[in-house]
């Protein structure tokens, strides 16, 4: 018997899919190779031309490229339900002494679970905003086969943060280097390693500057929690006479490759420094909604590159469609309504934002964010047979009005399928539950939370 020639790892066949100008289109195959789709059309050709190692049938689903998470703390899964309903400062009552006594082992199950939802919700990569033992996140990328940009805290001032969570200069570039050199690239360059400022309060100008030059040199990105609260406006207007953009801006550091998380208090000089040194903003509606909603569609407007995330377990769950439905609303209520525009954010851009947008913000927009011949094989695939999504007159808005993370049957990263009907291959879901339950209670405990 003649050995078949396999030309394909995987193709996905007899699917629909979501093209980069967010039209449907039926009865499609997608064809993988080397961790790349190498080739998209009609099931029915692709048939006679390309053979594979393994086949994954998409009849009655919607193949989607990956969502992308531009925001999230994989360290506060053990945070989960705790700060809602709480009055402030949440900050110095419950958040510091939480992330003060996170040991490894809480970071690692905490990131595993972390990778265990956004696999079973749809996403495929995220940007993490950065926490302690950063080590134990990547460990756990790795192992879990999705794409992420890691980064550390980096504190080296303010009067409540305790002396665990903060260092000097010096300390501070050394661990985001030694976190950079062990792990940029690892995975078959599925994990980068970018730096951070936490926030502008609690870095000096001197750390600000030395961040901006590290990551230069190790041609990487930056990213920072911006304009996300009334006290940080304050604090650069009384100490620099500037807004927190405007400030970045002045000390010459601000570029393509830094990400402002938030970013909801903008003034609209700041949005044009946001587009003159084409930076990057990500949102987290549903974190977001209780500090004020974003100017999104003016900064779409600007051609500013807008991505979505969640901002970790402990606002919200890690569901970008939750997010999507959220944010709609949200958008439309207090910018469409008073003018009456009832659509002043389409659907397709927040899915775009939650997509394309997201790969923007990873810097990775030429590899991922689309479905297209020549991109990494980043994919979710989602059962639209079922009655609250088939039938509908506009597929793409019932993907924000109706559709939900259990929705998702499939992920596909970097070629590799990571979850087959609902059931995740990279990862012990049972083990990390029950692991988590444990941690959760002594971390509670210790922490006094």
């Amino acid at each position: 018997m003649q050995d078949i020639a396999y030309n394909a790892d995987l193709i996905v066949k007899n699917c629909s899919i979501l093209t980069p100008d967010f039209n449907i289109i039926h009865d499609q195959s997608i064809v993988i190779q080397n961790n790349s789709i190498v080739a998209i059309g009609a099931t029915a050709t692709l048939a006679n031309v390309y053979q594979a190692k393994d086949m994954l049938n998409g009849k009655g689903k919607l193949v989607l490229p990956g969502l992308i998470d531009a925001h999230t703390h994989t360290c506060q899964q053990l945070l989960r339900g705790r700060i809602t309903d709480e009055y402030p400062m949440i900050w110095t009552r419950i958040m510091v002494p939480f992330e003060s006594n996170l040991q490894e082992r809480d970071v690692y199950i905490s990131s595993q679970l972390s990778c265990l939802e956004m696999i079973k919700s749809g996403t495929t990569a995220f940007i993490d905003a950065g926490g302690r033992h950063m080590q134990q996140v990547a460990n756990s990328v790795l192992e879990s086969g999705l794409r992420g940009v890691l980064t550390c805290s980096t504190m080296d001032s303010g009067l409540d943060i305790p002396p665990t969570m903060k260092s000097s200069i010096e300390d501070n570039i050394r661990n985001n280097r030694a976190l950079f050199n062990q792990f940029h690239g690892a995975g078959d360059e599925r994990l980068n390693v970018w730096f951070s400022l936490r926030s502008i309060i609690t870095c000096t100008p001197e750390l600000i500057q030395e961040v901006f030059a590290a990551a230069k040199e190790c041609s990487t990105g930056v990213q920072s929690h911006m304009n996300e609260y009334p006290n940080e406006i304050s604090y650069c207007l009384e100490k620099f006479k500037m807004r927190p953009y405007e400030y970045l801006a002045s000390l010459g550091v601000l570029n393509e490759n830094f990400l402002g998380a938030h970013s909801i208090l903008l003034s609209e000089n700041e949005m044009e420094v946001i587009k003159t040194n084409n930076s990057k903003v990500v949102h987290c509606p549903i974190s977001n909604s209780g500090k004020g909603v974003p100017k999104t569609p003016s900064l779409l407007h600007k051609g500013i590159g807008v991505g979505l995330g969640t901002d970790g377990a402990g606002h919200s769950g890690l569901s970008l469609f939750d997010q999507m439905k959220v944010f709609k609303s949200l958008i439309r209520a207090f910018s469409g309504v008073p003018i009456f525009d009832p659509v002043v954010m389409p659907s397709k851009s927040i899915l775009e934002m939650a997509t394309l947008g997201g790969a923007k913000a990873m810097m990775q927009e030429k590899q991922l964010g689309t479905l297209e011949v020549g991109k990494k094989a980043d994919m979710i695939l989602m059962n639209i047979d079922q009655p609250h999504i088939t039938p509908s007159h506009n597929l793409i808005n019932t993907l924000i009005e109706s559709v939900n993370s259990n929705d998702v049957t499939d992920s596909i990263v970097n070629g590799k399928i990571l979850m087959k009907n609902r059931e995740v291959l990279t990862l012990d879901e049972e083990k990390i539950k029950y692991e988590s339950k444990l941690a959760m209670k002594e971390l509670a405990i210790r922490a006094n939370i």
